[in-house]
């Protein structure tokens, strides 16, 4: 059986993976004007669920995530298939799980430091 990842690795895949969907966002409203432009998306979501289902929660840490072009969105006349406030409203969302994984991250090492203390 292979071995668990700790909860900090987990924190750090999920780091990873906000700091990728930033990068993928921030591509998109680049290119908002771009004739054939097509949106990208990171599917960390998908690749955790997918982890949890099977049971190899160890495939998270060092994995390469998923960057994909849904292409589930309505192309407009120049076939790009940017919206604004569909990326904006990624970009919040983002944000705030980016700010979850760092407090997380925190309390994490705070339990090891309060742990190194007692001992």
């Amino acid at each position: 059986m292979p071995e668990q990842p700790s909860v900090v690795q987990l924190i750090e895949a999920g780091l990873r993976a906000t700091g990728l969907q930033g990068r993928a966002v921030a591509n998109n409203i680049a290119n908002l004007n771009t004739p054939g432009y097509r949106r990208y998306a990171v599917e960390f979501e998908k690749v955790l669920a997918e982890a949890i289902d099977s049971g190899e929660l160890d495939r998270l840490s060092g994995l390469e995530l998923p960057v994909v072009q849904p292409r589930n969105t309505p192309v407009g006349q120049t076939g790009n298939d940017v919206n604004l406030e569909t990326e904006i409203g990624e970009m919040l969302k983002n944000g705030a799980l980016y700010k979850t994984y760092v407090r997380l991250m925190a309390k994490a090492y705070r339990q090891m430091e309060l742990a190194m203390e007692v001992t």
